[in-house]
C-alpha cells in the first residue's frame, strides 16, 4: 500500500497575462501619465510609462519669443514649482549675457525660490498619501500651502503661474509689511510639521506600504540620470545648491546649510525628525519620502537667513530686462536644483532678440524613466507608491 504522502498532487495556479491600464491620470495629480502593466496575476512584470500630451511645443515657442516673454511658458513647465522654473530660465539668460543681480535681488531669489520648494514639497507630501489611500494629509498639506500661495499672490498676483522671477531680477520688490507676514507664517508652519510627521512618516501603515518598496540603488539612480530627492533618498551627496555652477551656487554664499543626505546610517541631526524605522532600506519609496520632509525644515532656515541678508543688502530687487533686449551671439546652459531634481535649459542665439534654439532638460523625464526597472516583479498595489514616491509632474515632462 502507497503511503498517503505519495498520493498527493501538487497543482500550480497559474493564471494568463494581462495588460492593464493605469491612468492616464487627471492633470492635477500626476497628470496625464498612463502606465500600461504586463500583468501576472497580482506581480507586474514589466511597465510602460505614456507620457500623453500636456503643454505640448513649449521648447518650440521659445524660439519664436524673446527670453523675457517665454518666463510664462516655463510657469507651466513644473507647474508646481513655478518660482523655480522661472529662476532657471532667468539664470541661464543671465549666464549668456553675463548678467549680475543685485546683492538684494540675489537674497530676493533665495526666499522665494525656497518658499517655492515647501509649496511643492507640501503637494508631495499631500499626494503621495492620496496615492496610498489616505485623504487627511492632502488636507493638511493644502491647508498651509494655500497661506505661501497667499504670500506669493500678495507679491505678483498669481497663485499658480507667476512669472515673477525675471531676466536681471524679479517683477517687482517686496510689498510693505510682507517680510513680516512671512516670519509669521514660518512661525506657524514650522510646529505643524510635526503632525505631517505623525499622519504619514511614522504610521505604521505607511511604513508597511513604503518600506523596502521599490528600493533603488545609488548606482541605479545614477545610471538612470535621477536627480533631486530621488537621488538624495539612494544616498548620494549631490545638491546643485552647492555643486551646481558658479552663477547658481553663488545665491546660497554664507548661508548656513547641510544637503539632505543619508551618511553613516544617519541624515543631518540639524533637522530634526522621527528616527529612520527598521523596516526601511535606503533607497526605497519611505527614504525619498523622508528626504522631502527634511528639505522642508531646509527650506524653512533658508529662507529666514534670506530674510536677515534681505534686510541688509545692498542694492535694489534687481531690474528686468527690456522685452526685446537683443541677446549676444553664442551658447549656453545651465541647471538648477528645483524641487524635483535637476531642471536645466539651453539657448542658443544668433545674437537677436529672440534665441535661434531653445530646449530644457526634465529632472522628472529622468525620474520616469526608471520606473520599469523599479516596479519590475512587484505587486499591482506597489505600483502608485513606487511612482508617488517619484513625485512626478508631467508638464516639465511632456514639453
Amino acid at each position: 500500500m502507497p503511503s498517503a504522502a505519495t498520493n498527493v498532487i501538487e497543482l500550480d495556479v497559474r493564471t494568463d497575462e494581462m495588460l492593464v491600464n493605469m491612468g492616464p491620470q487627471h492633470p492635477s495629480t500626476h497628470g496625464v501619465l498612463r502606465l500600461v502593466l504586463r500583468t501576472d496575476g497580482e506581480v507586474v512584470s514589466e511597465v510602460m510609462p505614456h507620457i500623453g500630451y500636456l503643454h505640448r511645443c513649449a521648447e518650440k515657442i521659445g524660439e519664436n519669443l524673446t527670453p523675457r516673454q517665454y518666463i510664462p511658458y516655463t510657469d507651466r513647465m513644473d507647474y508646481l514649482a513655478g518660482m523655480n522654473m522661472n529662476l532657471g530660465w532667468a539664470l541661464t539668460v543671465e549666464k549668456l549675457m553675463d548678467l549680475e543681480v543685485p546683492e538684494k535681488g540675489r537674497h530676493l531669489r533665495v526666499i522665494i525660490a525656497e518658499m517655492g520648494r515647501i509649496a511643492s514639497h507640501l503637494v508631495g507630501m499631500g499626494a503621495y498619501g492620496l496615492d496610498l489611500g489616505t485623504f487627511s494629509p492632502f488636507l493638511y498639506a493644502f491647508r498651509e500651502r494655500e497661506k505661501i500661495l497667499d504670500l506669493f499672490e500678495e507679491v505678483c498676483g498669481a497663485r499658480l503661474t507667476y512669472s515673477y522671477l525675471t531676466v536681471g531680477g524679479a517683477t517687482a520688490d517686496f510689498p510693505p509689511g510682507w517680510i513680516d507676514k512671512c516670519l509669521a507664517f514660518l512661525d506657524q508652519f514650522v510646529p505643524v510639521i510635526a503632525e505631517y510627521h505623525t499622519l504619514l512618516t511614522t504610521n505604521a501603515i505607511f511604513i508597511k506600504r513604503t518600506a523596502n518598496i521599490g528600493v533603488m540603488s545609488g548606482e541605479m539612480a545614477i545610471d538612470f540620470g535621477c536627480s533631486g530627492p530621488v537621488l538624495r533618498g539612494s544616498g548620494i551627496n549631490w545638491d546643485l545648491r552647492r555643486d551646481g555652477e558658479p552663477i547658481y551656487t553663488s545665491m546660497y554664499e554664507g548661508y548656513d546649510w547641510e544637503v539632505v543626505c543619508q551618511a553613516g546610517g544617519h541624515y543631518p541631526s540639524v533637522y530634526a525628525a522621527p528616527d529612520i524605522p527598521t523596516e526601511a532600506v535606503l533607497g526605497d519609496c519611505w527614504h525619498r519620502f523622508y528626504v522631502r520632509m527634511l528639505e522642508v525644515l531646509q527650506a524653512v532656515s533658508l529662507v529666514r537667513q534670506g530674510i536677515e541678508k534681505y534686510r541688509t543688502a545692498e542694492g535694489d530687487f534687481g531690474q528686468p530686462i527690456k522685452l526685446t533686449q537683443k541677446l549676444p551671439a553664442g551658447e549656453t546652459y545651465l541647471e538648477t536644483e528645483c524641487p524635483r531634481g535637476q531642471m536645466g535649459f539651453g539657448m542658443v542665439s544668433d545674437g537677436s532678440a529672440i534665441p535661434w534654439r531653445a530646449r530644457a532638460r526634465s529632472s522628472c523625464f529622468a525620474n520616469l524613466s526608471v520606473v520599469p526597472d523599479l516596479c519590475q516583479g512587484c505587486l499591482i498595489a506597489d505600483v502608485p507608491a513606487i511612482v508617488g514616491s517619484l513625485d512626478l509632474v508631467m508638464g516639465e515632462i511632456d514639453r
